[in-house]
């Protein structure tokens, strides 16, 4: 359908994604056999990255509040509710707000049940009045007063884990190495299946980008069918807002695992080692090999399927990851149908045209069609070939880079003549009038060329 710009946009917020992410971990550690209340503890003692590199934490009952919200609504119940801002509180008078934020600030290890006891000894309150404590709390942050307060660091439960089944759970993590006579950086990023310790595919790039990572799940998806679970490292283009989107697209999991996060880290690090040890270190200033990223990728491709899924692994009682992966009974799970897997990585992201019809988007413009000047339009983002489009007028149209230079050069568009304003009855004023009177005409509106009145005419008259 047609763009128009009171169509509500669907576009989660990041606050939405990093919940997304949280609440995967508590359903990963379900998987695992924890119960929810040891799920939930030990979720709550992690310290969470968010999608903008930042550190979190999250308490018992906020995970329980998520948890519910996700399994009644879906994705939808973890979106923030549009509210109306407020910057102090309509419950609480002004005086009392200003007294909390006053006592807050200059104590700010005061919890908010003190702060409240402080009101009501300093009489701002009634004696029957009760103030809730999230009340308080809610006041405090909308007048920008931080409210945390510092608690000494958990021990985390960092048992390893090993999942019974193919494709229960993907490790995911990039490996920096040099390639060529030249020694250019490249990355590789590799997709380790846990039971079976197989490597189902690898992607070459430059850099750690989200392009890259998006385009080496959907072959994973397309040739191996979807996982429950991935495990990511804390790499920047794991972690982007477009790839936990799509990751709530296809209904998979999320474990960010950071540093100090050592479930699955040890058996990443440790196939990184052997990769290292027996193809990667001789890439680096090797005159034969080619540093493009598509043959970097064709060899590790060759030595992962020739090599390294055929060979016994101690892990696996001397049999090989291949064989531990195919012999396993349960069942691939594909998209049906296929088409839904790449509708899948489409997002959707809102811009504003500009009044020359143009949007940016990741830096760079796009022209977009005519009529859709100074609105809001929902535009698809396809993050694997990096190409942006519009549904306009009941069709798929794919935007095209601006080319300014072609522009200036290129004929303009021939536009129909606007339409003839009607006559208007325009009043005449005094000075008007005045000017007609005094500088009449010396000869009538006609000329003085008025044709003889007919009645006044006949036959007889007429002729000689």
């Amino acid at each position: 359908m047609q763009n128009t710009p009171n169509k509500p946009l669907h576009q989660p917020d990041a606050d939405a994604l990093f919940r997304y992410q949280v609440v995967s971990t508590i359903l990963a550690q379900e998987q695992m056999g924890q119960l929810r209340p040891q799920a939930i503890q030990i979720v709550a003692d992690m310290v969470h990255i968010t999608p903008n590199n930042t550190t979190k934490k999250v308490s018992h009952r906020t995970l329980y509040r998520w948890l519910a919200a996700f399994e009644a609504r879906g994705f939808a119940g973890l979106q923030s509710a549009q509210r109306p801002h407020t910057p102090s509180s309509v419950v609480i008078p002004v005086s009392v707000t200003d007294f909390l934020k006053q006592e807050k600030m200059a104590d700010p290890q005061a919890s908010i049940p003190e702060l409240i006891r402080r009101a009501a000894g300093n009489e701002l309150t009634e004696p029957d009045q009760s103030i809730h404590r999230s009340t308080v709390w809610r006041s405090l942050k909308r007048m920008g007063v931080d409210t945390t307060r510092a608690r000494a660091r958990k021990d985390r439960d960092c048992r390893r884990f090993s999942f019974p089944h193919r494709m229960d759970m993907v490790m995911c993590d990039g490996k920096h190495f040099r390639a060529g006579a030249a020694r250019l950086r490249r990355v590789a990023l590799f997709f380790i299946d846990d039971a079976s310790r197989t490597v189902l595919g690898v992607k070459v790039g430059t850099t750690e980008s989200t392009e890259l990572f998006l385009n080496g799940l959907y072959q994973i998806l397309h040739r191996y069918g979807t996982m429950t679970t991935l495990f990511v490292d804390n790499g920047s283009g794991f972690i982007a807002h477009d790839a936990i989107d799509v990751l709530r697209n296809l209904n998979i999991l999320f474990i960010h695992g950071t540093a100090g996060y050592p479930q699955g880290r040890g058996k990443i690090e440790r196939f990184n080692r052997t990769a290292s040890d027996q193809m990667l270190r001789l890439l680096d200033g090797n005159p034969d090999i080619d540093p493009d990223c598509s043959s970097l990728e064709l060899r590790l491709w060759h030595y992962l399927h020739g090599q390294y899924n055929d060979t016994p692994h101690g892990s696996l009682d001397g049999n090989t990851p291949w064989s531990r992966f195919k012999d396993d009974s349960t069942p691939l799970r594909f998209h049906q149908p296929p088409e839904a897997l790449l509708k899948a990585f489409v997002l959707n992201r809102s811009r504003t045209v500009s009044n020359d019809h143009v949007i940016s988007f990741n830096g760079v413009r796009y022209e977009v069609p005519r009529g859709l000047a100074s609105s809001k339009i929902t535009i698809q983002h396809n993050p694997l070939d990096n190409s942006v489009g519009i549904i306009h007028q009941n069709r798929t149209v794919r935007l095209s880079p601006l080319d300014a230079q072609a522009n200036a050069r290129d004929k303009r568009a021939k536009t129909s003549a606007p339409d003839e304003e009607p006559a208007r009855n325009i009043s005449k004023t005094s000075a008007q009038m005045a000017f007609d009177r005094e500088h009449r005409p010396i000869v009538g509106i006609d000329g003085g060329f008025s044709l003889p009145n007919p009645s006044n005419t006949s036959p007889e008259k007429d002729q000689p």
